[in-house]
């Protein structure tokens, strides 16, 4: 496994005045005197600003796996940070999730930012090294926005470095012009990256990282129009989609045989995956949480576990799990139906998303911050999907590629073929898929689905009544945090509904 992360601790950014800001402000300036003076200060930069997407995972689950129909987060040990997100209350704007997305994201971008402005062919004389360092930095930048309008909407548009009284001038900026930093981002990216790296460099985005990246972005836009400030567009760009999605096809690329070894932490960085977020356990401070927060802690104290998570479980769907059917082989890899308490020797049943848990106790790191395991945030078999998405969408393609795209993931699942997929059959076929990713609640959302799909969900999945009776175009997009609404009176308006 080779590892790209390294300790913020050594990176000598002088962030520790400028991320005080950022809980108040979503920008703020950073000193480089003394730190961008060759191409190692550089490497550096990019390698902190990937750190910024080590709560990616944990977001990407609470936010769209929560939000969704696969996960059913109805609690029982008083109410946690997650119950409002699974229940859709309007009161969310001061929840933890809304303050953490909203923050490492800006906080990404403001490094990204900080690289591009300092960059330059004196400080970097090496052309290769100093496109793949701006290529980087796009690619990043992109990635944290497209992020940030999926789940708010409008934000302010900062494409480079700003004081705190600046970003203090710096309203939210429509979605369309968001995208256009987005797309231009990418592109540049994808014609500045190279395709693949080898030794400790494996793991950095590339150019068909860029190009996925961009083919989901134009997918999003594409879908129709269901919140005014939502992420999608109602524009026709399924074909430009297509396009890029063929180029990474016709990659490096390949679906592994085997499902579950897709997620092994001893083979890591495989075919299936075009880009995912780099973690190292060793007590180095560069491990991942997010398999404790999926699973929680009853599972692990079970597992053998020997530290404290403190995490309550979050129940798969019962919906989700009985989509699967008894011979699908990723249904006993994602997802354990229950497991004996040691306590008591008592059987539990929770059905928890074991996806990232399934890792051999030897590994187990310092603490439950500590876990080596990648977590993807683009794989092969969503680029097919993401295919098969774009023909049914009315770009150019028949009807017997998408049964086969289908087919082939179903296949190594251990399923039979499948013919005349519909949309709602490929939607299917990818929350089983992608369990535990964070990509259920972006997908109903593009796709227009989200509020037929969840509403029937509700009616059918909540039997206790904890959640609300039906959602409506304003649940679509997340509220800007309360703390950001405080910095300035009147600078961010409240997505409508939330308080």
């Amino acid at each position: 496994m080779k590892k790209i992360f390294i300790l913020l601790s050594i990176i000598v950014f002088g962030l520790a005045a400028c991320e005080d800001e950022l809980n108040q402000v979503p920008i703020s300036e950073m000193s480089a005197d003394g730190f961008f003076q060759d191409e190692k200060g550089f490497e550096q930069a990019i390698n902190g600003t990937y750190e910024a997407l080590s709560t990616y995972p944990e977001r990407q689950f609470h936010l769209s796996d929560v939000r969704s129909d696969n996960i059913y987060g109805v609690g029982s040990m008083g109410v946690r940070s997650h119950e409002p997100v699974n229940n859709f209350a309007f009161t969310l704007a001061v929840n933890e999730y809304m303050t953490e997305a909203w923050d490492n994201n800006f906080k990404g971008i403001m490094r990204a930012n900080t690289v591009l402005e300092n960059l330059s062919a004196d400080l970097v004389p090496d052309e290769a090294m100093r496109n793949r360092l701006e290529g980087e930095a796009k690619f990043l930048r992109a990635l944290f926005y497209f992020d940030l309008i999926r789940y708010f909407g409008p934000v302010p548009l900062v494409d480079r470095l700003v004081s705190p009284n600046e970003a203090l001038e710096i309203p939210r900026s429509p979605v369309a012009d968001i995208y256009t930093l987005i797309i231009s981002d990418l592109q540049d990216a994808a014609q500045k990256l190279p395709s693949s790296y080898s030794g400790i460099n494996i793991g950095r985005a590339t150019s068909y990282a860029a190009k996925g990246l961009l083919a989901r972005v134009h997918l999003t836009r594409s879908g129709p129009v269901l919140h005014p400030d939502g992420p999608c567009l109602g524009v026709n760009e399924y074909s430009q989609a297509l396009s890029l999605l063929n180029e990474v096809i016709a990659g490096p690329y390949s679906m592994l045989t085997d499902y579950a070894a897709t997620f092994d932490l001893f083979n890591e960085n495989n075919s299936d995956i075009v880009f995912d977020i780099q973690f190292a356990s060793g007590g180095l401070g560069v491990g991942a949480s997010y398999p404790g927060e999926l699973a929680g802690s009853a599972f692990w104290k079970a597992a053998g576990y020997p530290y404290a998570i403190g995490l309550e479980t979050k129940d798969v769907s019962y919906d989700l799990i009985n989509s699967y059917g008894e011979n699908d082989s990723r249904l006993d890899f994602n997802v354990q139906i229950g497991y004996i308490d040691p306590t008591n020797g008592q059987y539990v049943e929770d059905p928890v998303c074991t996806k990232f848990s399934r890792i051999d106790p030897e590994t187990w790191g310092a603490d439950r911050f500590d876990f080596g395991i990648n977590f993807p945030v683009l794989r092969f078999a969503d680029v097919l999907l993401m295919k098969a998405e774009c023909i049914l969408q009315g770009a150019s393609g028949t009807q017997t590629e998408v049964d086969k795209i289908v087919s082939d993931v179903r296949a190594r699942g251990g399923l039979s073929a499948v013919s005349n997929v519909t949309m709602d059959d490929l939607l299917e076929e990818r929350r089983k898929e992608f369990l535990g990713e964070g990509l259920r609640w972006h997908d109903l959302v593009r796709t227009g689905k989200v509020l037929d799909v969840m509403n029937a969900w509700i009616q059918v999945e909540d039997e206790s009544g904890q959640m609300r009776s039906s959602i409506d175009y304003k649940h679509i997009i997340y509220p800007i945090p309360q703390s950001q609404i405080d910095v300035k009176k009147g600078l961010y308006e409240q997505n409508e509904g939330y308080e």
